[in-house]
């Protein structure tokens, strides 16, 4: 199975994508999980989305190879970072590779709310026509004051995080199975 995960944050030391990393050595084996960048992506722009950058091209060719995509991000001022809005914006046109594809949503933040805010966000936007996306309900995984969660050598240790993760990708590749077309 193919699942695509889209880190929110662009920082090079992001927690997100530390968590994304994780995700990837402690499923890797079972699943393809790879991280699809978003740092390339030009600003959406309609003048040029009937013949985008090669970027955009092979940002969507990912996406629409994927057969579920796990969205990993913080919040910035509330809400969707723009770097994220901007990568959705991109998929919501023309040949709209995400309507349809099971997604799920995963938030880090160094805050004691989390990421439900921009989750929240998130879901509206995947919801949106353009997209159409198949959020797996019920599922927030927020993990509040993450600067605390990692060893000195960077490795993952919150095992109440890790044991639901555990449970959270079960879910999600059965999700992705009920929802094969």
């Amino acid at each position: 199975m193919n699942i695509s995960i889209i880190v929110g944050s662009l920082r090079k030391e992001s927690y997100n994508k530390k968590i994304a990393e994780f995700l990837i050595k402690k499923f890797g084996g079972n699943h393809n999980l790879e991280i699809v960048p978003i740092d390339k992506l030009p600003l959406f722009n309609e003048d040029i989305e009937e013949e985008p950058p090669a970027e955009v091209i092979q940002f969507k060719k990912k996406l629409k190879d994927s057969d579920g995509v796990i969205f990993v991000s913080p919040e910035y001022n509330h809400s969707i970072p723009g770097g994220l809005k901007n990568a959705l914006d991109w998929c919501s046109r023309v040949d709209r590779v995400l309507v349809r594809k099971p997604t799920f949503i995963i938030g880090a933040s160094n805050g004691n709310v989390g990421t439900a805010r921009c989750q929240s966000h998130l879901v509206q936007v995947l919801n949106s026509p353009g997209l159409m996306t198949l959020n797996m309900p019920n599922t927030h995984v927020l993990i509040p004051n993450v600067q605390d969660d990692f060893d000195e050598e960077g490795n993952f240790t919150n095992e109440r995080t890790i044991n639901y993760f555990d449970k959270i990708m079960t879910r999600f590749v059965q999700w992705i199975e009920k929802n094969r077309d």
